[in-house]
């Protein structure tokens, strides 16, 4: 019997939990909220903003008589053609790159000669300090630049670079010996 009498207790002892929680929310003397919701309903509505004029733009159309397709490739194959058939001189993108291509000329300086069993070789020091041993056909700077004369005061280099038009020429450039 006295157990029977334990789970009565455990069942009505949350009911009477909810009950006497609930009990506390109801408050009979809410006449100060109501005084409070009458008195905001008496004021005249403020005024709202109206919203911003939306300002038109504009329209432009875009006429392409005389002009080229800003959407198409400006060094597209025709420009490839056009290099071709106008000197017919260009890079070799195939051929392997060289070590001293990757620095500009004028960060490259030339800082002596070498002469071994009749052949001359240049000495160029990059920007990091290293010294290379370059002889003639062999490609420095970042226009495609060929040596093509080592003296004991200057190395001349042929450079391949664009004209402008799509095409390419030739131009000439030398590295001073550094005192």
């Amino acid at each position: 019997m006295s157990m029977r009498i334990l789970n009565d207790r455990v069942l009505w002892l949350p009911l009477l939990f909810s009950v006497a929680v609930l009990s506390g929310c109801a408050n009979p003397n809410l006449d100060e909220l109501r005084g409070f919701v009458a008195q905001q309903k008496a004021q005249p509505p403020e005024r709202i903003e109206p919203l911003p004029e939306i300002r038109q733009i504009e329209t432009f159309i875009y006429s392409d008589t005389g002009r080229r397709n800003p959407f198409l490739d400006m060094f597209g194959d025709q420009a490839e053609t056009a290099s071709v058939a106008g000197s017919g001189i260009r890079p070799d993108f195939n051929r392997r790159k060289e070590e001293l291509e990757t620095y500009p000329l004028d960060s490259i300086r030339m800082v002596g000669t070498l002469e071994q069993i009749g052949a001359t070789w240049g000495l160029v020091k990059t920007t990091e300090g290293t010294v290379h041993k370059v002889k003639s056909g062999n490609y420095m700077g970042q226009n495609h630049g060929r040596i093509v004369l080592i003296s004991e005061d200057r190395i001349e280099l042929t450079e391949i670079v664009q004209d402008g038009s799509g095409g390419y020429i030739e131009r000439q450039a030398s590295l001073a010996l550094a005192e």
